[in-house]
This record gives C-alpha cells, structure tokens and sequence, in this order.
C-alpha cells in the first residue's frame, strides 16, 4: 500500500481544525497509509532566514520517497492533475511527502532540494485551513483514481 506523508511545519491548535484533518485521515485509511510529521517551529531565532534555514534543515531530515513542496510560485493544480500527480509517482516511489512550509516558507535549500512544487492558488489562507485543504486533496485524488462519486 503506498504511503503518504505530509510534514508540516507547526501544529494545529484548535480542535475544530484537528477534527477536520482527523476526519480526512479516518476516510484516506482506506486508500493508503497516511502520516503527518509537524515539525516545531523555530520563532525562537533572530531572524527569518535564521528560521527557516533551521526549519528548513528538519524539513530536508523528514523527505522520504518522491517530495512535493506546497508553494506559492509552484504550478497551479486542479484535482485531477493531483490525482494523476499520484498515479504517475505511485509507480516510481511507495512512498510520497508533501511538504507545508511555516508561514514565512521555507528556506532556499528546501526549494532546491524539492523540485516538485505545488500551489494552493492565489489567495492567501490561513495555515490551519491550507492543511486541511491539501490533505482533502489528497483524499479527493484517491477517489477521482477510484471513480468513486465523491469528486463531481
């Protein structure tokens, strides 16, 4: 069964996000094995370069498989492009990582050492909210492949 992990820079704190991605998991158990790495997040430092690169270097620590960096200048998507996205890299990997940066991004090092990069679209949303999405993403990608009436 191929596994998806999605590493995330943060957690979710609120609990009506965390039923919302809980929710999309339960429903993704039967199509793959799904897991979320949240990795902290480094305010701590005295800068935003000195974030992300420390960020940045347990991102590139998490990669397994074929990576996918969620960014706001990777190539815009529709549902089905995610799902044939899965499709075609099911057969060279069993394993896939999506990757969300911290709202600030990610570093350059993670952008080099990710080539697959991935937008959301124009608009800005919440962090919380864009992981929900992506991961009901994912689950709408399942089901396009399976033909199921869940995507119309």
């Amino acid at each position: 069964m191929i596994k998806i992990r999605l590493v995330c820079v943060g957690k979710l704190k609120e609990k009506f996000w965390v039923d919302a991605q809980n929710e999309y998991i339960k429903r993704l158990q039967k199509f793959c094995k799904f897991e979320i790495i949240e990795l902290q997040e480094k305010n701590n430092t005295s800068s935003v370069t000195e974030t992300l690169n420390k960020e940045g270097f347990s991102i590139i620590e998490n990669l397994s498989g074929i990576s996918f960096l969620f960014d706001r200048e990777g190539c815009l998507v529709t549902s089905e492009q995610i799902a044939q996205l899965i499709k075609s890299n099911v057969q060279k990997s069993s394993v896939l990582t999506f990757v969300i940066g911290s709202s600030c991004g990610v570093s350059d090092q993670v952008k080099e050492a990710i080539k697959n990069k991935i937008s959301l679209g124009k608009v800005t949303l919440p962090h919380n909210l864009a992981r929900v999405v992506i991961i009901e993403q994912i689950y709408r990608a399942f089901n396009i492949l399976q033909g199921t009436s869940y995507h119309k």
